[in-house]
């Protein structure tokens, strides 16, 4: 791509060694607690829908505005991990989201949440650099299973932090939980400060040329668009259930709070310890693999839900099965693109996150819809339609 070669200077080799144990897990637990912040409050959505007087499909707005501002930090903030050294990058983002988060713990109307929302989401677009980051200093024949790896902390991030969030919602209030969140980031920008090595970038264009070459990554590679079609089909697939699964447990079928409804993000976390196992399949059987496994389980887990649903052990059984699936498809999607150009990693990472992300945001406004106009029933329909998508674009699309 000789546009996109003019813009960059060559990616400096890095030892393998430079990647130990330690500095993997402490990515992992970096992803965790920064994901985590996006997902602090689906079940603390019908609570803070009673604080502001608003209907269910109202309160998902925060939901929504939350993973709006993670698209646009990933469409205009992750894309300086090649132009900017990353630690430093990292480091303002975490002090900008611990701000974020305590407006949020404090703010006196639901505009003010909402603008605090999406401010959050923009910051919290680290575990966006610092998988690059890991590819990057990652051997080759391992990065699937080391981008696994710190994916399983990313997904543990996601999943408890609704078992969290739940837990501290029923017992101390929504608006805790931020105020909580927000201490947790600042001493997590102290330790990354200390611990995490700095990384020279290989883009040496301007900004502008750098949001340009984006266009150019998404014109010249069809896995790159294929990768985000599916991957947004089925983060869309992912939010539509969590979303709307607290309404459901307080609806007449369960009758239970948010603790509940957290306790089931603890159960999905199990599901997270697929992540590396879906990277060594990466690695050794292809990508391609993989994500037809991925989106094969979620077809399952909305059947399930759809059956069972209204009892117990069909509840949990779809959960797991939901976010075993969604979890195997992406790890693999991130596995495929970051073989495709190795100095454009951050920004072939945009690309597909910006594409997940929207589908997420999609998949939050369109499971309160479904919600409100079609009960369990339609969120179930829906979900299994998104994830249907996902098949089609993965068998499909870019084969000419």
């Amino acid at each position: 791509m000789p546009e996109l070669a003019t813009a960059t200077i060559p990616l400096p080799a890095r030892p393998a060694a430079q990647l130990s144990n330690a500095l993997v897990w402490l990515m992992a637990l970096t992803c965790g607690l920064v994901v985590a912040n996006i997902y602090y409050n689906q079940p603390l959505l019908a609570a803070i829908g009673r604080t502001f007087h608003l209907s269910d499909s109202s309160a998902s707005l925060v939901a929504t505005a939350t993973q709006v501002g993670y698209t646009l930090g990933m469409l205009f903030v992750v894309p300086l991990g090649d132009k900017l050294e990353r630690k430093r990058l990292m480091l303002l983002l975490l002090l900008g989201a611990a701000g974020c988060l305590a407006g949020a713990a404090f703010a006196p109307s639901f505009g003010v949440l909402a603008g605090a929302s999406v401010l959050l989401g923009i910051c919290s677009a680290v575990p966006q650099l610092l998988l690059p980051m890991a590819a990057h200093l990652a051997p080759e024949a391992d990065r699937g299973r080391i981008v696994g790896r710190i994916m399983s902390g990313l997904l543990i991030g996601i999943l408890v932090s609704r078992t969290v969030s739940g837990y501290v919602g029923a017992h101390l209030g929504w608006r805790a939980m931020f105020e909580i969140a927000a201490g947790l980031m600042l001493a997590l920008a102290a330790l990354l400060a200390w611990r995490l090595p700095t990384d020279q970038p290989a883009f040496a264009g301007s900004y502008g040329s750098l949001m340009k070459s984006l266009l150019t990554l998404m014109r010249d590679l069809a896995p790159l668009r294929q990768s985000a079609l599916v991957g947004g089909f089925l983060f869309a697939s992912f939010s539509v259930f969590w979303t709307t699964l607290a309404f459901f447990l307080e609806s007449p079928a369960y009758h239970s709070g948010s603790d509940v409804a957290g306790f089931f993000g603890l159960i999905g976390a199990f599901g997270a310890l697929a992540a590396p196992l879906a990277g060594k399949a990466a690695d050794t059987r292809g990508p391609s693999f993989a994500i037809a496994i991925g989106i094969g389980l979620v077809l399952v887990a909305y059947v399930v839900l759809g059956l069972g649903g209204f009892h117990l052990a069909g509840l949990v059984l779809g959960v797991v099965l939901l976010d075993v699936g969604v979890q195997a498809a992406h790890i693999s999607n991130q596995t495929k693109i970051f073989s495709l150009v190795p100095e454009a990693r951050s920004r072939l990472n945009t690309v597909y996150m910006t594409g997940y992300f929207t589908g997420g945001s999609v998949g939050s406004v369109a499971g309160g819809l479904a919600w409100t106009h079609g009960g369990w029933p339609g969120v179930c329909l829906l979900g299994a339609g998104f994830a249907g998508a996902a098949y089609v674009v993965s068998r499909f699309y870019g084969r000419g």
